[in-house]
């Protein structure tokens, strides 16, 4: 049972020139079958408290449109501090950087770039979602190898879940409706939350067990402002790829979009492949 929602996961709490916020075990990347301990806190959360932390540090009222994310090391599930620096700031454009970590040991660092929209031409080629979330059943992720963050969020797979091997020879794709459980309109740190809510897309092409990985590092693109009428319910549809595994890495791109099929974000993360023990 979750007993810490995600909005107490994402408060910021400013004290001495940091933002806190409590890192709570029911958070980790770690199977639901062993001790959360033994995990890390989920790679999403860290890059919507980056957001959100640049964004309250400095007063930022723009979107964000992009942020890039580098996992540096493991936090710890305690309190961890968010220092956000603006780098040039102006009337539509602001960068900034938001570095995370505890006592003195560094565990994140984040570029975001926050920009408002102004008159141009639009080109918006994602195609259209399939169908509607509600035309699919909920599919709980397996504990054996579903992280604790899961238990954050819903998955409703148009195609099945493909895993260990269902993609073998064919193209290794994914998609997924997700929504955060809290059942919250979507916005920026539930979008940047659930841009890493599922779990590598090559495991659809290789026999189990799953080749562990962990993040390296993770670029999104958010495409257009979100507003509460984007996704009332929360939900939009990811559909992830694997572009390149070999030599111990792994890179995978995603996007998102609004149940009426509007562009909401693109995502790359590059991840580390766990070497094997025999």
């Amino acid at each position: 049972m979750n007993t810490t929602t995600l909005a107490e996961a994402l408060t910021l709490t400013p004290r001495d020139g940091v933002l806190t916020a409590t890192l709570h075990p029911e958070f980790s990347n770690a199977p639901q079958a062993v001790d959360p301990l033994k995990g890390a806190p989920f790679g999403g959360l860290m890059a919507a408290l980056a957001g959100e932390a640049a964004r309250e540090g400095l007063g930022v009222v723009a979107p964000i449109r992009s942020l890039t994310i580098q996992y540096l090391a493991a936090a710890r599930f305690e309190e961890v501090g968010f220092t956000p620096a603006l780098l040039r700031g102006g009337r539509n454009l602001t960068y900034a950087t938001a570095s995370g970590g505890q006592d003195g040991r560094a565990a994140v660092q984040a570029l975001i770039t926050f920009g408002r929209d102004v008159a141009g031409p639009e080109l918006r080629p994602m195609g259209p979602v399939p169908a509607s979330p509600d035309d699919f059943d909920t599919q709980p992720m397996d504990a054996a190898f579903g992280p604790w963050f899961t238990r954050h969020i819903e998955h409703r797979f148009p195609n099945g879940h493909g895993l260990f091997g269902q993609n073998a020879g064919k193209a290794v794709e994914l998609g997924c409706w997700m929504r955060c459980i809290d059942g919250r309109p979507l916005d920026e740190a539930r979008l940047l939350f659930l841009l890493d809510g599922l779990y590598p897309t090559y495991f659809t092409a290789f026999e189990g067990p799953p080749a562990i990985s962990a993040s390296v590092d993770l670029r999104a693109d958010l495409l257009a402002p979100l507003t509460p009428a984007t996704s009332p319910q929360g939900w939009a549809y990811f559909h992830f790829v694997s572009r390149d595994v070999g030599g111990g890495w792994a890179v995978e791109d995603g996007t998102a979009q609004a149940p009426d099929g509007a562009a909401l974000a693109l995502v790359r993360q590059r991840r580390r492949i766990m070497p094997t023990r025999g």
